[in-house]
């Protein structure tokens, strides 16, 4: 027998024939078996071919036990390859293995020999017959695999008929591969490791009394927080619905009935709780019921991929139906916005008769002769809530230093112009001046010299706010109900653009919104350099939202070619406004003009905000942000010192003072200034 590296026996005889016999190998073979030496000398020791008796009475194939084994020299001797190796390295092989004495093939195996060597059988003049057998390809040993395994190998290899170079390749891609997934297995072990360690060192800086607080496999129950029980029943709740939907799923019908019991249950216990002290007295008992269910469906029912499917599924769940009840929010406070409430609809309609039963003579308010006067503190106030104007009128003279310099010109519409005049003539505001005027008696002011008059009155605006796209639902139709507010159809938001019109004698005007609540003294403003510019407003660009971007639509060439998007905004509701440079600078044709152009709403929405913008770009000087703070409608953040700081509070956003929706916390600013013991007010249920 011959021990071979990648070589058989066939490919030694070829070398041989091609080099002209032993003695003439070509002078690779030479320098490839040189370089393969010192490897022989090193597994040298792992390496014993025998043919003796022994070694077949260790396979079974046995001959006779009287056979010689034969010198290791002689072998190789036998197998022709001698010659290639020197007398010196032959010897010093053979001292390193004497103390090993002959091997057979079990101990091969057992030594676990590298899958690259093979033991190729060769004759021997002992015994033809076991010559014969050992002609046969070994089987290929692999490292670390049994020797029943081994064997199954070797009968499926002598099935197939493969060669024994394809035998061993076969086997080293399978030691690459299970070397590979050792490697991968060890990588992942040290992630997880990682992750665990991770885990534990992020679980040290959580305040362990807290995690388990609302816990619902949790036995004991930790009620220091107020609402802890009310929190443990809810979350009851939520496993209960999810292993409810297990158990109809694997058709655990005693289980499903006794969950929809405690759901039920648990529900009725529960009911509107927000705290621990409003729950009902059997609530503890419920809460302990539910547990036990939870604790045996735990049991029969836990399924992690099926829970944290079911939990993500509530969770979208549970998102779909914020986003709706937002939308529904929202559609609700734009409609409550836009409606007048019993009371002050009640006040006007009472004012409106009493109003018209009194005489000619006794509707004239007094001191006329101020309202051209140039040298008074004139205010431009258009409202059609009662109200809410006394509330500003008041306000103002409350706080005017000398009242009697005071001049204020109201105007509204039909439908409140006699309840408007009731009030005042009723309850005159001090010494000051007031006029009362109906703007469905401005003959000027019509469609074919307003474009938003006749804009309103096209059959394309009365299609969108009255025919078309009437929500089927309170979310769908909340989007567009903030235009469509009654407030952007009446031309009393719109007469600011016309106040050299309204008031041709006045130099200076202070327009003043009707939800606004003056603080201070306001004559000052009358003094203020405005540097050449039309409008005095505050400014309100401290949020990236109030800039012009957010009004205009820039996509539009016009809008982009003529504005910048970065430009501060400014609040109409507290404006002085130079009525000598308005008409130098014709204003109310500036506005005519843009107004044309958004006839198909395709540079702003409706309102008079956008347009406002565009009409005094580079027009407005800043005023000090004190004068005017606005928010009260719909920020509940506000400072309180800087409300009280203020000149004027405005309540711009859906929550005005006067509706049920108000914030508490801002309506005292504007109820105090209301005196709710009025014969009036206590007849229309007016109360603070």
């Amino acid at each position: 027998m011959a021990l071979k590296r990648g070589l058989s026996s066939s490919g030694v005889n070829k070398n041989r024939s091609g080099g002209g016999g032993g003695s003439r190998l070509p002078i690779i073979l030479v320098i490839f078996f040189c370089f393969l030496s010192p490897l022989i000398f090193f597994v040298g020791r792992r390496l014993i071919i025998t043919s003796s008796s022994a070694d077949q009475n260790n396979n079974n194939n046995a001959v006779g036990s009287g056979k010689q084994q034969l010198d290791w020299r002689e072998r190789l001797a036998l197998q022709h390859v001698k010659p290639l190796f020197s007398k010196e390295v032959i010897d010093v092989i053979a001292s390193s293995t004497a103390d090993l004495g002959p091997l057979s093939l079990d101990s091969f195996r057992k030594n676990k020999l590298s899958a690259s060597w093979k033991v190729i059988g060769g004759e021997t003049p002992v015994d033809n017959k076991a010559a014969s057998e050992t002609n046969q390809t070994a089987t290929v040993v692999k490292q670390e695999a049994s020797k029943g395994k081994v064997d199954n190998i070797s009968e499926d290899n002598a099935r197939s008929g493969d060669t024994p170079a394809k035998l061993a390749r076969r086997q080293l891609r399978e030691k690459r591969r299970e070397k590979r997934v050792a490697e991968l297995l060890r990588q992942d072990d040290e992630a997880t490791a990682r992750l665990e360690n991770a885990a534990i060192e992020r679980s040290k800086l959580v305040d362990g009394a807290v995690l388990g607080k609302y816990s619902i496999w949790r036995k004991e129950m930790d009620n220091e927080n107020s609402d802890s029980t009310v929190r443990l029943m809810r979350d009851q709740m939520i496993m209960a619905r999810v292993y409810l939907s297990i158990a109809k799923m694997k058709n655990k019908r005693d289980l499903l009935q006794e969950l929809q019991t405690r759901l039920k249950e648990s529900q009725r216990a529960l009911g509107e709780s927000s705290a621990d002290s409003d729950l009902h007295p059997s609530a503890p008992g419920k809460l302990k019921a539910m547990g036990q269910v939870l604790s045996k469906a735990r049991e029969q029912l836990y399924d992690c991929k099926l829970v944290t499917g079911k939990l993500r599924a509530m969770l979208q769940t549970a998102d779909e139906q914020v986003r709706s009840l937002k939308k529904q929010s929202t559609f609700l406070s734009q409609l409550a916005a836009k409606t007048v409430p019993n009371g002050i609809h009640c006040l006007s309609m009472r004012l409106t008769i009493d109003y018209y039963l009194l005489p000619l003579e006794k509707r004239k308010f007094p001191r006329s002769e101020d309202l051209e006067n140039p040298n008074l503190y004139h205010y431009a106030l258009f409202s059609d809530n009662v109200l809410a104007a006394s509330v500003v009128v008041n306000s103002t003279i409350m706080n005017a230093k000398d009242s009697s310099k005071h001049v204020f010109h109201l105007v509204t519409d039909k439908l409140n112009f006699g309840a408007m005049n009731m009030w005042f003539l009723l309850n005159p505001p001090g010494k000051a001046t007031i006029h009362v005027e109906n703007v469905d008696e401005f003959k000027w002011l019509n469609s074919s010299y307003c474009p938003v008059l006749r804009q309103l009155e096209s059959a394309a605006m009365k299609e969108y706010y009255f025919k078309a796209n009437h929500p089927t639902s309170l979310s769908s139709g909340s989007s567009n109900l903030k235009y469509r507010n009654p407030k952007y159809l009446s031309m009393l938001n719109h007469l600011r653009f016309y106040l050299p019109q309204v008031y041709p004698k006045l130099d200076k005007i202070l327009f003043l919104d009707d939800d606004i609540v003056v603080q201070k003294d306001l004559t000052k403003l009358w003094s203020v350099d405005l540097n050449g510019k039309v409008n005095g407003a505050v400014e309100t660009c401290g949020e990236s939202f109030h800039r012009f971007d957010k009004y205009l639509n820039f996509s539009n060439p016009h809008i982009a070619r003529h504005f910048d998007p970065n430009s501060c905004g400014w609040a109409y509701g507290m404006n002085i406004f130079d009525l000598k440079v308005w008409k130098k600078k014709d204003i109310t044709g500036i506005y005519h003009k843009w107004q044309n152009m958004n006839e198909d709403r395709v540079l702003w929405k409706l309102g008079t905000l956008p347009p406002g913008l565009i009409t005094f770009y580079n027009l407005t000087h800043p005023l000090q942000k004190s004068w005017h703070v606005l928010g009260l409608g719909y920020n509940p953040s506000i400072d309180r010192s800087e409300i009280e700081n203020a000149a004027v509070v405005h309540y711009n956003g859906n929550m005005k003072p006067w509706l049920e929706l108000a914030m508490t916390k801002y309506r005292p600013y504007w109820t105090k200034y209301i005196k709710y013991d009025h014969p009036y007010l206590r007849n229309c249920n007016l109360s603070e």
